[in-house]
């Protein structure tokens, strides 16, 4: 018979995602022009949240009857402050997690937003190249994306 695996040992999950659950969620490169080619705005998480201090790109779920770029329009008017024209979709990525959780990331590129940006919900935020990417402690779901950036292998243009 098989013992069952202690409470305290168990995966955590990720807050909101179930076992077997795909979690939807947009993403944007924001970019600007910088010296040496364009700059990417990362954002680091807060120390209470979970997956605390990892890096990643604004956004976040897609709430039902929303659009990607609904979504993400909405997203980060909440986190910026802004009111982004959302650009062509980048690419779309599918991340399992060890808890049996999963999410669909879909990023896009927007090169275009009114308003002054405004740190609404982040530890921290910065403008990074490309190849600077690599050396920052991103989630895991954007690892490839990162490495691709970096590479040259995916391109914003």
């Amino acid at each position: 018979m098989k013992k069952p695996i202690p409470k305290l040992n168990r995966p955590r999950r990720t807050p909101g995602t179930k076992a077997g659950e795909v979690r939807l969620v947009a993403a944007a490169l924001i970019l600007r022009p910088g010296e040496a080619g364009d700059e990417v705005l990362v954002c680091q998480r807060k120390p209470d949240q979970p997956m605390a201090l990892k890096w990643e790109f604004p956004g976040g779920k897609i709430e039902a009857g929303e659009s990607a770029e609904q979504a993400l329009k909405r997203e980060l008017n909440e986190e910026l402050g802004i009111d982004a024209e959302i650009g062509r979709p980048l690419i779309r990525i599918r991340h399992n997690y060890r808890n049996g959780g999963a999410v669909d990331l879909q990023f896009f590129v927007v090169r275009s937003f009114a308003g002054e940006l405004d740190n609404r919900i982040f530890n921290e935020m910065r403008w990074m190249g490309f190849e600077k990417l690599p050396h920052m402690d991103f989630l895991a779901a954007d690892l490839g994306l990162i490495k691709d950036l970096a590479d040259g292998k995916i391109s914003v243009s």
